[in-house]
């Protein structure tokens, strides 16, 4: 009995969709998986699961987790989900909403992503004022010393909140970044408290930027909305006084997710 049960949730399951199936689990979960929850999730065989995600991992749409067991989204399920991200009539509803925000504020403003390394602008609208601070469209910055990196990590869950700081030095980006991970880990509790990051000079001299969650349908966090501005023209308390803004077209921006 038990195999024909097996064998009735497995032809649920179309052998041409599993990958896709497995694939799409995976990034709704938002967290690594291990195997032993696909099968139960999906109710396929143990060696058709494993087969699965070791063939999705060597093709790189998977990757190991830091443990070794579990798996997350690897590079070309990152790439493919910024490439969905950026699809033409996607694009231009978000940049709609980014210049609006951009134009009411009068200061450049970015849309980020995360990615393993840091954080990726995905889009920017830039100010009109002659003097600005250029990181263009595919720039990747680091998460602990910017205000969209910091809004990210403030989401993670403890255990890999504590893995992500302890893996490596913090690198002092400018004589403002914070390098001790105790100190960052108290920062960023305060940030998930408060729902908006800021930096102060940390990751540029002379620039600082407040950053606001962009969340999808199931509350995580998709991306960062952030504006910064060069100090001779704005303080951090100015930038903080655009937060209703920053977080009404946020709101605008989870509604496209």
């Amino acid at each position: 009995m038990a195999d024909d049960a097996s064998d009735k949730k497995e032809g649920q399951i179309p052998t041409n969709l599993r990958l896709l199936v497995l694939l799409e689990e995976i990034a709704r979960r938002g967290t690594a998986v291990k195997p032993a929850e696909m099968i139960e999730a999906m109710g396929l065989p143990k060696p058709t699961v494993h087969r699965l995600m070791q063939t999705a991992e060597a093709e790189g749409f998977l990757q190991r987790d830091l443990d070794g067991r579990a798996y997350g989204p690897g590079p070309r399920l990152r790439r493919m989900a910024l490439d969905t991200m950026s699809s033409e009539h996607l694009r231009t509803a978000r940049l709609s909403i980014l210049k609006g925000v951009a134009e009411e504020l009068g200061e450049t403003c970015n849309l980020a992503t995360p990615d393993r390394e840091g954080m990726i602008y995905l889009d920017r609208v830039e100010t009109k004022w002659p003097l600005r601070i250029q990181l263009p469209i595919g720039t990747q910055v680091p998460f602990h010393c910017t205000a969209s990196g910091k809004m990210y990590l403030s989401s993670l869950k403890p255990s890999t909140l504590q893995a992500v700081l302890h893996a490596r030095p913090l690198e002092a980006v400018t004589g403002q970044s914070c390098t001790d991970p105790d100190a960052l880990g108290t920062e960023l509790a305060a940030i998930r408290s408060r729902g908006y990051s800021t930096d102060a000079e940390e990751f540029i001299s002379g620039m600082v930027a407040v950053a606001v969650p962009v969340r999808d349908a199931h509350s995580r966090l998709l991306a960062t909305l952030s504006v910064h501005a060069p100090v001779q023209r704005r303080s951090l308390q100015d930038l903080t006084d655009f937060l209703p803004a920053l977080q009404k077209a946020a709101a605008g921006l989870s509604d496209l997710a």
